[in-house]
């Protein structure tokens, strides 16, 4: 599949369209749109949402293209211009997830907001743009997993197979945009039930943080920290953690309340 859904716009040598960045739209206009439509339910008026969106969208792409490319320093140190060719694919979640985060946080300080009720509000919108910018990579033909040798099993969903090296892979990018589809259900239908704001920042994190675990165990082009220890596994098993203890933050919040 063509990577460019259109190519040398206006007749400018170069000047193309990926279809990476059009799905990666797609998912934040339908993240944005879930947010306005969950602020009735959360008390968080829209006004603040379309704000946010305007520091929240270009903070996340740059910290999500800085985290792929400190990893990855040594594919752009001798070529600085192609650290911006965001087109080419090379954005990693957590740094965008990271750079959100503090930008929320930064908001509600200022504009003097819940925090609870804003995440509640956003991370249904944050999982379903996952789900959906997971396809990117697949037209990149990216983020796949390891070799199928069995040719019964050489079939999508459950491989892909990958041109550059001619070879059928698992296609690890649809497991975990189906995960992510389902942890999304779970916490839209789990959302009516719970009876403190806030209970989906860590529902989020314990629940990606496992989804994100056991994919990246699958894959075999991980981001590394030191040899044999993948990146992106062990800041899943922080975000376990750290969804952990922020869930007991919350219960103990509101039981001092009472």
């Amino acid at each position: 599949m063509n990577r460019y859904a259109i190519e040398n716009l206006f007749g400018i040598e170069g000047l193309n369209i990926a279809w990476y960045g059009i799905i990666i739209a797609c998912g934040m206009v339908l993240g944005f749109a879930l947010a306005i439509c969950r602020c009735r339910k959360t008390g968080i008026n829209k006004e603040h949402i379309y704000n946010l969106a305007l520091w929240l969208i270009p903070v996340c792409i740059i910290c999500a293209r800085a985290y792929y490319v400190i990893f990855e320093w040594d594919n752009y140190k001798n070529d600085l211009i192609s650290v911006f060719e965001i087109n080419r694919g090379g954005l990693a979640i957590y740094g965008g997830v990271l750079g959100g985060v503090a930008v929320a946080l930064i908001y509600c300080k200022v504009k003097r907001i819940s925090f609870w009720s804003l995440a509640d509000t956003l991370m249904p919108s944050l999982v379903l743009g996952q789900a959906i910018g997971r396809w990117g990579n697949f037209v990149n033909q990216e983020a796949y997993g390891n070799q199928i040798t069995n040719p019964s099993l050489c079939f999508f969903p459950y491989g892909v197979y990958i041109e550059e090296i001619g070879q059928w892979r698992q296609a690890t990018f649809f497991y975990e945009s189906a995960l992510n589809l389902a942890l999304l259900t779970a916490m839209l239908i789990c959302y009516p039930h719970f009876r403190r704001k806030g209970y989906l920042l860590p529902f989020y994190m314990i629940g990606y943080g496992t989804i994100r675990f056991f994919v990246e165990g699958l894959r075999s082009d991980s981001l590394y920290l030191l040899p044999g220890i993948c990146v992106s596994q062990a800041l899943s098993g922080c975000l376990i953690i750290l969804g952990i203890v922020i869930l007991f933050i919350i219960r103990k919040r509101q039981a001092v309340r009472q």
